[in-house]
Formats: structure tokens, sequence, C-alpha cells
């Protein structure tokens, strides 16, 4: 039987810009812990010609698990302003909330 990502991995073959494929690969390589490869999988969202809001914030996420806090910043800056853009004021609060809590924690 097929693990999940392989059954994923199978629809992208059919359908490679499919957002909601893409998003549930880069989540199961973030359960596996394999953060640089949900990170580019996320960063694909992200470049879109209109980008997937919530990758900015489970990347950030994932950004200040990994001890990347100046990237997470500037993850959640990008992800904030794109939100505003689409009128997703509910995941732009989200992403300013993280953002917030973040202070000075990583700063020299």
């Amino acid at each position: 039987m097929a693990s999940r990502r392989e059954r994923i991995q199978d629809m992208l073959v059919d359908d490679p810009n499919d957002a909601f494929l893409l998003y549930s690969l880069a989540m199961d390589y973030r359960g596996s812990s394999e953060i640089e490869s949900a990170l580019k999988v996320f960063d694909q969202l992200i470049h879109r010609e209109t980008p997937h809001v919530p990758a900015f914030f489970m990347s950030a996420q994932m950004l200040v698990e990994a001890d990347r806090i100046d990237e997470a910043r500037s993850r959640l800056r990008d992800g904030i302003d794109q939100a505003r853009m689409q009128n997703n004021s509910h995941a732009a609060a989200e992403m300013s909330e993280l953002l917030s809590s973040l202070g000075n924690f990583g700063e020299l």
C-alpha cells in the first residue's frame, strides 16, 4: 500500500500546480521533520501568481522552530502583506500575532 506522501506525489503528476496537493505534501514533509523539503514546497506556493497565504504562516512557524528567526520575521511580514492584498484579515491577524510574539527573540 502506498504511503500518504506517495499518493500525493502520484496525484501531483496529473496536476503539478494543485495548491491543495502541494500544501499537503509540504505538511507531510513537516510532519516527518524534513524541514528543507517542506520549505521548498512552501516556497513554490508562495511564489505562485496568486500566493498561497497559509504557506507563509506554516513556513514561518517552521522557521521559528528551526531557530531561523530573522527568516521567519521576513516571511511573516511578506505573508501579512499578501493576506491583506487578498482580503484575508484572519490570516493577517494570525501572522501579526506570531510576529509580535517573536519580539526581540533572536536579535543580536
